[in-house]
């Protein structure tokens, strides 16, 4: 059966599962640009309020296919780039799309894979998940973004451990440093996944695209760049319909509608 990525919809919630049972859900161009082709229609679509990104199989993800790397090893260097470059096209289409997406882990998630639950905005991880950043055991460095992650939400220590040691991490471990943000039961990832993107949805879209673009932004500008942002889409939201309608709701103690 061929890698591919599966699209489905739960309520305004998109969920995208990596489907490649033979190789345990490792990564390829072919998922890339899918997964890059169907944030691109959630933009716009505004049935979609958040997405969930996911593995089949009680796998999330074991990053790359270490046969296709092997055979890529015959073909000129040019051919590996090309195939990273998918990768992080998808990687930076995740971090600026402006809805939000919740990775749902089961398993392991290896190399790449830990890359991209990195690259989402949240982390759901059952209790039996595992995360590894394999490369050092291949004689391979870290793609997908991976030490750009763990460099910004780990000590300098931990982040070694993981990336030239090539140690394992576990749900708790990463839930207590900040990095997981639920662990939920075996099995129960995509449920609670799917739980918390239902309570982002109930909120305005405009205010969570303002609130993750500042959040991107942040760690790079000095602060008076920022509080400069933030007055922006302060005002922007205060005037934006939603503004009117969150404000009328929390006075008259209503839940509110979003457009």
């Amino acid at each position: 059966m061929p890698a591919a990525l599966k699209s489905t919809s739960q309520g305004r919630t998109m969920v995208l599962a990596i489907s490649n049972p033979e190789q345990r859900n490792a990564l390829g161009p072919e998922i890339y640009a899918a997964g890059v082709e169907a944030l691109n229609a959630a933009e716009t679509n505004p049935e979609v309020r958040s997405v969930v990104i996911t593995g089949e199989g009680g796998v999330f993800c074991a990053g790359g296919n270490l046969q296709r790397l092997q055979a890529n090893r015959q073909q000129p260097p040019q051919v590996q780039a090309e195939s990273i470059d998918g990768l992080h096209g998808w990687i930076e289409t995740i971090r600026n799309f402006p809805k939000p997406v919740v990775a749902a882990v089961e398993g392991a998630a290896a190399g790449a894979g830990f890359s991209l639950a990195l690259a989402c905005d949240f982390i759901v991880a059952a209790g039996n998940a595992v995360f590894v950043m394999a490369y050092s055991n291949v004689a391979l460095s870290p793609d997908g973004g991976g030490t750009w992650s763990l460099a910004r939400a780990l000590p300098r220590q931990l982040a070694g451990e993981l990336l030239l040691a090539g140690e394992r991490i576990g749900a708790d471990r990463l839930h207590a440093l900040g990095v997981v943000n639920r662990v939920a039961a075996e099995g129960a990832a995509l449920s609670e996944a799917l739980a918390l993107a239902e309570r982002l949805n109930g909120k305005a879209p405009n205010a969570l695209a303002s609130i993750k673009e500042l959040l991107n932004e942040a760690p790079l500008v000095p602060l008076h760049q920022q509080l400069a942002a933030e007055r922006e889409h302060f005002v922007r939201n205060l005037h934006h319909p939603n503004g009117g309608i969150g404000i009328a709701a929390f006075l008259g103690k209503h839940k509110p509608d979003y457009q």
